[in-house]
């Protein structure tokens, strides 16, 4: 854990997955009911691609939310500079992205595709961006001589690229988030935050945060340098509106996070 490690409740915000059916059907509405609730900011995914990069970054000023982060592929190769360009349209400090499962099926594989990310790191930071690497279930899941392939993932990534955990896809591939967080320390900086079964990454349906079996109390609670705590609510059977406005209740009102309301 490194010294700027902190245990104090983050910022709670949405992921733009999410909330990719209502967006699109009304932009600034689901930002205004979003930041209704209180949430304080959104990480954009699906949304520049539809409306622009302009055009949502207004939505969210408008409607009081911080733009968290972009989920976005990698600013490498001949795409670079395009995908900078919206970045920077769109006010996003810090894009987002992740590695294909095939990625961890050895420890070239693995190798071959941090080149892509460190490149990204080195062209987003001519422009004052930040990269940061977002798991699934294969870096926890897959090992190579003992070592699990997150950690030869770290070993090889560029200093500069922050970390966004998915707590809830960590689990599935067999790792403790809550020790994945405290070892990550101030490189951990966004954190998504999902419930439901923990059975199958393939067919797990979501429920709201608090009604599934991830200890958030132990997760969020642990030290590291998270500045945002993002809900994701995927494949779910309920109301998308209802499950945010439970999972906001349900992690502000223990005092994990912090809201526009807290």
């Amino acid at each position: 854990m490194s010294a700027g490690s902190v245990t104090t409740a983050a910022p709670i915000a949405v992921m733009g997955y999410t909330i990719l059916e209502q967006g699109l059907a009304d932009l600034e509405g689901t930002f205004a009911r979003v930041a209704e609730i209180g949430y304080l900011g959104v990480e954009t995914y699906g949304l520049v691609e539809e409306y622009g990069p302009e055009r949502v970054r207004a939505a969210a000023d408008s409607a009081g939310l911080a733009i968290t982060s972009a989920h976005t592929p990698f600013p490498a190769g001949a795409s670079a500079d395009r995908i900078l360009d919206t970045a920077e349209a769109l006010g996003a400090e810090t894009l987002v992205w992740s590695m294909e499962r095939e990625e961890f099926d050895s420890p070239a594989a693995i190798a071959a595709g941090v080149r892509r990310i460190n490149e990204a790191a080195e062209n987003a930071a001519v422009r004052g961006l930040t990269i940061a690497y977002h798991n699934h279930f294969a870096e926890f899941a897959n090992a190579f001589d003992g070592r699990q392939a997150y950690d030869l993932l770290l070993e090889l990534l560029d200093p500069r690229v922050v970390i966004e955990l998915d707590a809830y896809w960590a689990r599935m591939g067999g790792a403790d988030p809550a020790e994945v967080l405290t070892r990550l320390g101030d490189r951990a900086r966004l954190v998504h935050i999902k419930d439901g079964p923990a059975v199958s990454y393939e067919d797990d349906v979501m429920v709201p945060i608090g009604a599934g079996a991830m200890d958030w109390e132990r997760i969020l609670t642990a030290p590291s340098g998270l500045r945002w705590h993002i809900v994701e609510l995927e494949r779910l059977s309920v109301d998308t509106i209802d499950a945010l406005e439970q999972s906001y209740r349900h992690l502000v009102g223990a005092g994990l996070s912090t809201g526009r309301t807290a």
